[in-house]
């Protein structure tokens, strides 16, 4: 069945804590839903702000291809005509060729909010509709609070949806406005609904209850083809309907039609770009599309998706968009580590026996509070000395830290490292900008004559994390580095009870890794660890 799909990102969505667009970013994102073959896009309240009123005046001049422009508004104002509603004339100024309209339709609001009968209250709801109708604008009509009203006073909310639908409105969209209805109720008020009118009926939920999702899958079954939400669940209090699932859910579970297979390849790069544009995380576990809807962590796991990949897989990853990932740790069984060597042609360079101690390995190293799923530059150090036992660089006699302070001058970090390489012992002492830029140049010094090509890694990105927090100063530290050698980038890390010696480690690792992609030469495993998305 067609499923029409009405996103309002640019105005529900930006209701939400933390979200904010400029104008720019909402003709970005108005372009890409079109794209991807959303069927109404929502772009705001003309009449509330300049910024709303500004994307209208320049989406006037916007081509699209597939999608229909809608400004939102509400019912005329109880006080003015609708001829002289100032609301009502910025919706008919958009010159967009669909609008939506909310109206009162619990009794509770009409008489708390409003202040007005509810035979006025009908008015309003005709009058708007049929003002905007008569402009020659598709009206979705947006009851809002429906399901609390039908709760309240199921007679008068029935009224209120046959007001607008006598007046002319082409969709009525049930709204869950303060997402505290469950999936088995709100099904039970659809249908009784679409008993009652014929027309397209729509679905408008928040997730309060954590159930919007299920609310608007439930809600199609009983005979509503028009569904609205926000890409990644964006929008007020818990926000709303989460699009992304919407849509993957009635394409790849229910069988319905939406945005079409094709196009439902690109779900998980259109979320990604929206979050980007918000300036906020996508969740790792958000559903299809997050950077863990896919990763396989546990040994069992590992082993029956090397099998199968739908023992542990509800849809392919690639009909969304998005790919799998193994994960390494100390839940890792043998698999993880032949899935990935084995994925990238590794799996004959190394023994039975050198697979089993790479995973103890990595096992142990979880234990002591490492975490490689992040560290993706520490987990290709152990796989290079996996299958290069022999390879030996130097070795670290000692090292020394010294931070002084005196009065109000700035600090001075002075560190000292002695090492041991091939041709002696090497020796070095520098100033810096603290203790890690102090020992990062003491290192690349002691080795800079014999590993030249060193000197092109440089720190892009340094984080600290605690433990155990309930240790105080005393507690185990996971320090993080990001690194670049202009080629690529990568992370290694380091933990212990000292932070300096924690950073350290990572620091060590970072020289250890590109030493050996240095010297080793090996075009098959450079191919094979070049694309860092299976080691983390």
């Amino acid at each position: 069945m067609r499923i029409f799909t009405f996103d309002t990102t640019l105005r529900d969505g930006t209701q939400g804590e933390a979200v904010s667009f400029s104008v720019d970013d909402k003709i970005m994102i108005a372009t890409k839903l079109d794209e991807i073959g959303i069927d109404y896009i929502e772009g705001g309240w003309p009449g509330s702000n300049p910024k709303d009123k500004e994307f209208f005046a320049r989406a006037k001049e916007l081509k699209f291809q597939h999608a229909r422009l809608c400004a939102f508004g509400a019912t005329r104002f109880a006080k003015h005509s609708v001829d002289k509603d100032p609301s009502v004339l910025a919706l008919v100024g958009a010159e967009t060729p669909a609008v939506s309209i909310f109206g009162k339709t619990w009794d509770l609001h009409v008489h708390r909010a409003l202040g007005i009968s509810l035979e006025q209250n009908l008015e309003l709801i005709s009058d708007t509709v049929k003002f905007l109708k008569d402009h020659g604008r598709e009206v979705i009509y947006d009851a809002e609070h429906f399901f609390d009203g039908y709760k309240a006073n199921p007679d008068y909310a029935l009224k209120t949806l046959e007001a607008a639908k006598a007046a002319g409105a082409d969709v009525l969209c049930l709204c869950d406005t303060n997402g505290g209805n469950l999936p088995n109720q709100l099904a039970e008020v659809v249908a009784l609904v679409r008993q009652r009118f014929d027309g397209i009926l729509g679905i408008h939920t928040h997730n309060d209850s954590d159930v919007a999702v299920a609310n608007t899958l439930v809600a199609v079954e009983a005979g509503c083809t028009h569904v609205q939400g926000c890409m990644n669940g964006y929008g007020e209090r818990c926000g709303n309907a989460n699009m992304v699932s919407v849509l993957a859910n009635l394409e790849l579970k229910l069988g319905h039609s939406t945005i079409g297979p094709e196009k439902l390849q690109s779900l998980t790069q259109l979320a990604h770009f929206i979050a980007d544009l918000a300036n906020l995380p996508l969740r790792n576990d958000q559903a299809y599309v997050g950077h863990s809807a896919f990763a396989h962590k546990g040994g069992v796991h590992v082993a029956a998706v090397l099998k199968d990949s739908h023992t542990y897989e509800h849809v392919e990853p690639a009909r969304v968009g998005n790919h799998q990932r193994v994960l390494l740790s100390d839940l890792s069984g043998r698999g993880n580590i032949f899935y990935k060597l084995k994925e990238k042609g590794l799996a004959d360079r190394l023994s039975e026996e050198a697979r089993r101690e790479l995973l103890e390995r990595i096992k142990h190293m979880e234990y002591l509070g490492y975490e490689l799923e992040s560290a993706e530059g520490t987990f290709e150090l152990l796989v290079r000395e996996a299958l290069h036992p022999n390879a030996k660089f130097f070795e670290v006699i000692n090292f020394e830290v010294a931070t002084k302070m005196t009065g109000s001058r700035p600090s001075m970090t002075t560190a000292t490292v002695n090492l041991k390489a091939q041709d002696g012992v090497h020796s070095a002492t520098a100033n810096g900008h603290g203790p890690v830029n102090a020992l990062d140049l003491c290192l690349r010094q002691c080795l800079s004559s014999l590993y030249p090509g060193i000197a092109g890694v440089r720190l892009t990105d340094y984080k600290v994390r605690v433990l155990d927090s309930k240790k105080g100063t005393a507690a185990k530290v996971r320090v993080h580095v990001e690194w670049s050698d202009a080629k690529r980038s990568w992370a290694t890390v380091g933990v212990s009870e000292n932070v300096i010696e924690a950073s350290w480690y990572a620091l060590l690792d970072a020289i250890k890794l590109e030493l050996m992609r240095i010297t080793e030469q090996d075009e098959t495993i450079e191919k094979a660890l070049s694309d860092y998305s299976w080691g983390v």
